[in-house]
């Protein structure tokens, strides 16, 4: 209704003003392509470097407004994320203000995260039966001609990942295809914040003649080349 369309407008309208506010306090960074984009339906997998990687692909990535991030569900609920915060522990373990920051700062990303996150023309990633809503939305993007942004690392505490990638969401590949007859391409990206720059290899197709089975190592190996840098 045209209350919902007013409430869209708006969230829309502060997701455009913290892009702003964010590529005007942050140096401008560069988009390389590998090669030339095609315009096909694909998935853009970048490495996660910290939070500046959702940061950049968000302000600064070249396709940024016909992209859509996979968010983490347990970082828009206000109930879960000081739970979240502590596993992931957003601070120095050990530190010396580490009893004053588990007082305090899951209880403010809990005011903060869901009004900006919630401002995100993004994907809520959840981990249990609500799922479907992961892979629908996604689906619906990709059907009106857009993109995602899929962060597969899996945090491993303060400022650091698991060396190993999550490969779950390669199952949107042949659910997207079988409802929209689309064939993505998965392309690894590097951001690196140093040098200023956002590297787009060259893609790895999905074949919808395969089994994903027969695919999986395949992508997971090119991605973790850009990613992880093995």
């Amino acid at each position: 209704g045209a209350g919902l369309r007013r409430w869209e407008q708006g969230m829309s309208k502060f997701y455009n003003g913290l892009i702003r506010l964010v590529r005007f306090a942050l140096p401008d960074m560069e988009t390389v392509w590998e090669e030339p984009f095609d315009g096909e339906a694909a998935v853009f997998c970048p490495n996660h470097a910290a939070s500046f990687g959702p940061i950049a692909m968000c302000a600064f990535f070249s396709l940024r407004d016909q992209c859509h991030p996979w968010l983490n569900a347990g970082i828009m609920e206000r109930k879960e994320i000081p739970a979240y915060v502590r596993q992931d522990y957003w601070w120095e373990p050990g530190c010396f203000f580490e009893p004053l920051l588990n007082m305090t700062l899951p209880y403010l990303m809990a005011l903060l995260l869901p009004p900006i996150l919630g401002s995100v023309p993004g994907v809520p990633v959840y981990h249990d039966n609500r799922v479907i809503r992961t892979f629908r939305k996604s689906l619906e993007y990709v059907a009106q001609g857009e993109h995602l942004v899929i962060f597969s690392e899996q945090p491993a505490g303060h400022g650091s990942s698991e060396m190993e990638l999550n490969r779950g969401f390669l199952q949107v590949a042949p659910l997207i295809c079988k409802r929209t007859g689309k064939a993505l391409k998965f392309y690894p990206v590097h951001v690196d914040r140093a040098a200023r720059r956002i590297t787009v290899s060259k893609p790895v197709p999905y074949d919808p003649a395969l089994p994903l089975k027969e695919q999986e190592d395949g992508i997971m190996q090119a991605l973790s080349k850009s990613i992880l840098g093995k």
